[in-house]
């Protein structure tokens, strides 16, 4: 819940950041406010939402569809984010609904999932996430792209920071559960790209982007300024 008119002028720089690195999709999904407006003025990024509804209208006050983001030029829908499963109690159930509304209306859905701090101390976070995931991935497909992030929720503004070796390892994880079958039918594994997203930096971006199975990154506070982006897309162009 950041942004105003006035900062969608750090589009430029990371747009022309973008244009700079053409083997690297470069997203910005801002508040639904600065969605139309994030579409107009960022030529060269692709504007997406940080949620959707799972149903396409109706009564529900308050909420966006699917559809309306494409309508609005969006391209993607964030879904299953950690602050949405803990502040709005959203379930893995509604995660998936949610998705398959987001590809049904050819949206690429960023499918979230990540374990907390007592989950990984407890050595459940493989154990969490992949039960997670299974429950949370759409069981059907659509005109949209299915992306996986994983957030580790106890590595997200906290200072804390997951190693390379902590990374591969869920990486790893859920790459075979995408494609063992596990994390459900008609997922195909080797297609779907895994971000990780948590406190991802200019300064350890590169790290990140050399780990196996890291097809990207899901970048929350870094995004919000160019000065700050910027590197992260030139780590990715050179990755």
């Amino acid at each position: 819940m950041n942004g105003s008119l006035a900062a969608l002028k750090e589009l430029l720089a990371m747009a022309e950041a973008a244009r700079a690195a053409p083997g690297v999709d470069v997203a910005v999904c801002p508040p639904f406010t600065l969605l139309s407006a994030a579409v107009a003025r960022g030529a060269g990024l692709r504007i997406g939402a940080q949620d959707c509804h799972a149903a396409a209208s109706g009564a529900h006050t308050g909420n966006v569809s699917a559809g309306m983001i494409r309508e609005a030029g969006g391209r993607l829908a964030i879904v299953g984010h950690s602050e949405r499963r803990a502040d709005q109690h959203e379930t893995s159930a509604e995660v998936r609904a949610k998705a398959e509304a987001a590809l049904a209306a050819g949206l690429t859905a960023i499918v979230c999932v990540g374990e907390s701090e007592a989950e990984r101390e407890a050595g459940r976070h493989i154990e969490v996430v992949t039960r997670q995931l299974a429950e949370s991935l759409p069981a059907g497909t659509g005109e949209g792209e299915l992306v996986v992030a994983y957030e580790p929720i106890w590595a997200i503004g906290t200072g804390k920071t997951a190693t390379p070796a902590d990374v591969a390892e869920m990486h790893a994880a859920i790459r075979r559960a995408l494609t063992d079958g596990s994390a459900g039918p008609g997922v195909g594994g080797e297609q779907v790209r895994i971000l990780y997203g948590g406190s991802v930096k200019a300064d350890n971006a590169a790290e990140l982007f050399a780990v196996p199975d890291v097809d990207g990154a899901l970048v929350g506070g870094a995004s919000l300024t160019a000065e700050l982006f910027v590197p992260i897309i030139e780590a990715a162009g050179k990755s």
